[in-house]
């Protein structure tokens, strides 16, 4: 009998997309348009207030257009920022390089040449995600002090290859582990080594995960404040002291030289996001399937 009401009933078409109701889709797009004004109101603020002057900047109007636009706020913060965005680029771009390839290294080594002791290896080097940069101040002001490294961009390049190196080796790692071991076995079967297997198989492959790591490394590192702060100043740093002593360098706060400074001094990972981000995305999703 049962059979019979199965048989009678219409079979479901595999092409009908079902849809939610109207009252759902209507939430579903009031939350979206919630959570957008949420992320474009600071914009919006930011840009307005970049083109008022000393008069208009005052947080009671905050939400006024501004009645003149005045472009000598950008002038302003485009003179004190040039110079350090030119010291800014000198470090993220080798930086994010080097952490980069070191991570690629030890990812390979990690997920497909086992040694003795790799996964407390492997463990260690997780930890290093995991300590917050206040607490590796003091004995990195220390070492630092003890080498004898100067203050400029070359110590603030080191101590961010250092500390990317545990996020970098992780997203290799897991990378790697979906890499067909086949791959591996007949580059062994042809002789090839472990160094051999690595440039001439295993690099060509690994584009996503670079693309990956390169746009978190580039944004950490240009977006970084404490480890500038520590190792640097401002005539040697990056473009987030220089920001910085922008908004507080003067009795009373230039509020239009800054927003206009903020927004300069953001541009380049707006644009790398922009121009990568659907590429970010695909590489963080090419190595959460093995296979």
């Amino acid at each position: 009998m049962t059979t019979q009401i199965k048989n009678a009933l219409p079979a479901a078409n595999p092409n009908v997309v079902k849809k939610g109701s109207p009252i759902t889709t209507a939430i579903r797009y009031a939350l979206l348009i919630f959570f957008l004004a949420m992320v474009l109101i600071p914009v919006y603020v930011l840009f307005v207030t970049s083109f008022k002057g000393a008069a208009e900047a005052d947080p009671s109007r905050t939400w006024y257009l501004p009645e003149v636009w005045d472009v000598q706020n950008w002038q302003r913060a485009w003179d004190a920022l040039a110079a350090p965005i030119g010291r800014t680029f000198l470090l993220v771009i080798p930086s994010s390089i080097i952490s980069a390839i070191l991570g690629s290294m030890n990812g390979f080594v990690l997920s497909r040449w086992r040694f003795p002791g790799a996964n407390v290896v492997f463990t260690f080097l997780l930890f290093g995600m995991f300590i917050p940069y206040q607490a590796v101040m003091i004995p990195l002001m220390k070492m630092v002090l003890t080498i004898g490294l100067p203050n400029g961009i070359p110590t603030l390049i080191l101590a961010h290859v250092v500390y990317g190196i545990p996020i970098t080796t992780l997203i290799f790692r897991n990378y790697y582990e979906s890499v067909p071991a086949e791959l591996i076995e007949a580059s062994r079967v042809d002789g090839a080594g472990m160094l051999r297997t690595y440039f001439a198989v295993v690099l060509p492959i690994s584009i996503p995960s670079f693309v990956v790591v390169l746009i978190w490394q580039f944004t950490s590192a240009w977006n970084d404040f404490l480890f500038a702060l520590f190792l640097t100043n401002t005539e040697t740093g990056p473009v987030t002291l220089s920001l910085n002593n922008l908004a507080h360098g003067s009795i009373m706060a230039d509020y239009g030289a800054s927003m206009a400074g903020a927004l300069i001094a953001s541009a380049p990972t707006l644009i790398v996001y922009i121009l990568l981000g659907k590429y970010f995305v695909g590489g963080l999703m090419s190595g959460s399937v093995k296979g």
